[in-house]
């Protein structure tokens, strides 16, 4: 094998192993926000915000919920 073609294979495989490490990361969560949302509703259900946040710090709101409404 040429000195190139190695090198092409080792930053080949440089290039996949990040972009199988950013998979379930970033792209898995961005493409299935409904299910993330869901999941959020369930764990967010029993907490009364006022209580969790401290003192002076604003309350925690929908990230999902457009502004103005």
């Amino acid at each position: 094998m040429s000195k190139n073609t190695r090198i092409a294979f080792i930053f080949g495989g440089f290039v996949t192993a990040v972009a199988a490490a950013f998979y379930p990361i970033f792209f898995y969560p961005l493409t299935h926000k409904n299910e993330y949302r869901e999941v959020q509703k369930m764990n967010r259900s029993g907490i009364n915000q006022a209580d969790v946040q401290p003192v002076g710090v604003k309350i925690w709101s929908d990230p999902f919920k457009p502004a103005g409404k």
